[in-house]
């Protein structure tokens, strides 16, 4: 039931989902489904936990930096894959009390907590890092999804942003700023961010050592190649230490 509903906003949108109209896709009794979701904010818990369920943060082997920037990725690509769904994933488990959440929206955090302890955050310094960390990716995300073209058909960066309707002696920075803007690169954008937050990071786990520069890799041009670039991250404390 659950994946047809997300079937279902995945092709219309949140508005789209109503007991009645899930039970005509399914074919079914609207009221038969009262049986499995008392009402359709059970349904919104479901689809939530169905999508975050796909997110695999692992918590065991690996460096936390990789593990952060993969995780990062990995949610870049399920947002994504699943726009419709991206109000759900920032907003829904904030409508209940923590204790009172579906537990599938509680895993992440539980897992970002276990990673970030592992790797010798304080459990309290873990859980500021694991605030600032989803509310960077969620600004991304929502920025990524709203970036949108005025004309796709025309080739002035200018013209296709619609920047040029701003004037020039208020907005210098923003209108000289279009070709980087028309460019947008949201795996590239989100890799950059991550190398920022990881930096000041280890900072803060390390404070006697001198804070890695940021790199200057290329960033992955696809989120199947960017969930596993993590050649860019900051150094190891093993490396630093060699």
């Amino acid at each position: 039931m659950l994946t047809t509903a997300l079937a279902l906003v995945d092709a219309e949108g949140l508005e789209a989902l109503s007991m009645r109209r899930l039970g005509a896709e399914l074919d079914r009794d609207p009221m038969g489904l009262y049986r499995y979701a008392k009402n359709r904010a059970d349904l919104l818990d479901g689809i939530t936990e169905l999508v975050l369920d796909q997110l695999v943060i692992p918590t065991d082997g690996g460096h936390w930096q990789d593990q952060l920037r993969a995780t990062a990725h990995d949610f870049r690509a399920l947002a994504l894959a699943h726009p419709h769904v991206v109000p759900l994933l920032v907003t829904r488990p904030l409508s209940t009390p923590l204790g009172l959440r579906p537990l599938g929206t509680l895993r992440p955090l539980e897992n970002i907590l276990t990673l970030l302890i592992d790797a010798g955050f304080a459990p309290a310094d873990a859980l500021h890092v694991y605030r600032a960390y989803y509310g960077f990716l969620y600004g991304h995300i929502l920025n990524e999804l709203q970036e949108i073209v005025v004309d796709p058909e025309e080739h002035e960066d200018l013209l296709r942003l619609g920047l040029h309707r701003l004037p020039a002696r208020s907005f210098p920075h923003l209108r000289a700023l279009a070709p980087a803007l028309a460019d947008y690169d949201g795996a590239g954008e989100l890799d950059q961010g991550i190398t920022i937050l990881l930096t000041g990071l280890y900072s803060q786990l390390h404070p006697t050592t001198a804070a890695p520069s940021a790199p200057t890799a290329a960033s992955p041009s696809t989120a199947q190649d960017a969930a596993g670039a993590t050649a860019d991250a900051p150094p190891r404390p093993d490396q630093l230490d060699a």
